[in-house]
């Protein structure tokens, strides 16, 4: 290792353009909006830097006009992923022996690229593909991934420079090589993150990995985009390869593979657990034990004291629980709150609520898009309806949908008499929110019925103004969540400032956006040199 580490350029987080009525960045995203919208773009696999057109063919649609098609996408098969996984195992000694200093720049190149030229493309790849308004595809697919690959280039500086012992005797040299992992990252991704889909991948490819990512079946085009934003900064072949297919066909094959390293994953927490299950039993195949960092599902709560801000919990509420339709992760999507302070509320916060548009999110005024696919629009209405028969349940707002044109489900809030109701229990990924009212003197009671409810502990809040109650809710609830906000939404973590993850069965907790994440990507070696070496085997307690 050599004695400077470059030092990177400082990161700041990218600022969030505003996209006002008649803004430059409202006029240029608006036509690309319309040129992405008049064409059908087809998309390979990506193998080796090579296109691979395979002709097994899925159709990609905009979520809220479904009949809209976006995308025809060549599938990989078994023969395909080998390929894969034969050329990020090809790529692997290039890369790994690369300066670190040389991969952080492609990343932050690409950074450069997304800020710059490339923002419209890949938003409005995002609003498309995702359903998400301008407003959430900027501060996703734009500024967090941006944040990304800035701060993680600071981040492995310090983990390069970390690793040195700090002493070494006269006698020896005392030094620690930081490698990469020995064989294949497999990426998982999510629909709902552009920026995650793009981060799983590309973390590990800075720390010197090669990897193999299977993008969600439900966000093709905007994880390809920005596939292509990182080979145009410079990503050599082989280091990323794209495989769209069935987790039947790219996940079985890489976990046969002798060559897994790591996986780095973030979706439901069934599917995780099965990857984890997959990987014991394979164990002994391996020719290293896999690292395995995943983030998964999310009952995340808001917990109200009686005296709260009741302002700010209402627009807490709001914003935590429809934005991107509840198809967050960290959406709180159960609150409770205490019987004074809904009565207060109640009548406002429903007036709010249904003042939210729900639509097609290139129009103007539209807060909400549409869910994701025909699935996820069948399992939560099917909650909605099941709460909407329940005796203990009132729906005080939404309760209704529609799928003729996009998968449209209004704002739903149910209010629930039991806190272990299904709704307050289950993630829904929906726009759905459960609320349970508690009698004003229960504020202690409610924190151990928080903290067991669910199996979850991704994020949660606490509403309180009297510091002592804060500190209450915080012991309390200690283990409930890995990210926990104080008079906040449970949701927004930023880059640099919120490192995200949660426990229990919401993840590993391995924190992406930190330092913590990168060295899950990192083996290191320590090398020890002897200058002067003994020329006797015997030791003086030998006499």
């Amino acid at each position: 290792m050599p004695n400077a580490i470059p030092r990177p350029p400082a990161p700041v987080n990218e600022p969030v353009l505003s996209y006002a009525p008649g803004s430059a960045e409202r006029v240029t995203l608006e036509a690309e909006l319309a040129r992405q919208a008049a064409e059908v773009l087809e998309i390979p696999c990506i193998i080796n830097g090579e296109e691979v057109w395979t002709g097994n063919v899925v159709e990609q649609v905009m979520p809220h006009n479904h009949g809209h098609v976006l995308a025809k996408v060549h599938l990989a098969g078994k023969a395909e992923v080998q390929r894969g996984i034969d050329a990020a195992l090809a790529s692997h000694d290039a890369w790994s022996s690369m300066p670190w200093a040389a991969r952080a720049a492609v990343f932050l190149k690409a950074g450069e690229l997304l800020a710059g030229p490339r923002r419209a493309e890949i938003n409005a790849s995002t609003m498309l593909n995702q359903s998400k308004t301008m407003h959430q595809a900027e501060i996703d697919s734009a500024c967090e991934l941006i944040d990304f690959w800035r701060f993680n280039a600071m981040y492995a500086r310090d983990i390069y420079e970390d690793q040195q012992p700090p002493v070494s005797p006269s006698s020896m040299w005392n030094q620690v090589e930081v490698r990469p992992l020995e064989g294949f990252v497999f990426a998982v991704t999510p629909f709902n993150f552009t920026s995650i889909a793009a981060n799983l991948p590309s973390a590990p490819a800075l720390m010197g990995n090669t990897c193999v990512w299977k993008p969600s079946r439900n966000s093709y085009v905007s994880n390809y985009r920005i596939l292509r934003v990182m080979m145009d900064a410079g990503l050599p072949p082989g280091v990323i390869n794209f495989l769209p297919g069935p987790a039947s066909v790219v996940g079985d094959t890489c976990l046969a593979s002798p060559a897994l390293a790591g996986i780095h994953f973030t979706g439901s927490t069934g599917v995780f657990r099965q990857l984890w299950q997959e990987v014991g039993q394979r164990i002994a195949s391996y020719r290293s034990y896999p690292r395995i960092v995943g983030e998964t599902g999310g009952k995340d709560f808001i917990l109200a004291h009686p005296d709260c801000d009741s302002d700010a919990l209402l627009v807490a509420l709001l914003r935590g629980a429809f934005e991107f339709q509840g198809q967050k992760c960290s959406a709180a999507s159960r609150a409770y709150v205490p019987a004074s302070v809904w009565s207060a509320i109640r009548d406002a916060y429903v007036a709010e609520v249904n003042r939210i548009v729900v639509g097609d999110v290139t129009q103007p005024g539209v807060y909400m898009g549409a869910v994701i696919d025909q699935k996820a629009f069948a399992s939560i209405t099917g909650a909605i309806q099941r709460a909407a028969d329940d005796d203990g349940c009132e729906i005080v707002t939404g309760g209704s949908w529609d799928d003729s044109t996009g998968w449209f489900i209004q704002p739903t809030t149910i209010v629930c008499s039991d806190p272990m109701y299904e709704t307050m229990q289950v993630e829904l990924f929906g726009p759905v929110l459960s609320i349970h009212v508690y009698d004003d003197a229960d504020f202690e009671r409610m924190i151990g019925v928080v903290d067991s409810t669910s199996e979850y502990a991704l994020t949660g809040s606490i509403f309180a103004t009297d510091r002592r109650h804060v500190e209450t809710a915080m012991a309390g609830l200690r283990y409930a969540a890995g990210n926990f906000y104080i008079n906040d939404k449970p949701t927004g973590a930023v880059v640099g400032q919120q490192p995200f993850g949660g426990a229990r069965g919401s993840g590993t907790n391995d924190k992406a956006g930190s330092p913590l994440n990168l060295l899950r990507w990192v083996s290191p070696r320590s090398i020890k040199e002897t200058f002067a070496p003994p020329t006797d085997w015997t030791y003086p307690f030998l006499g």
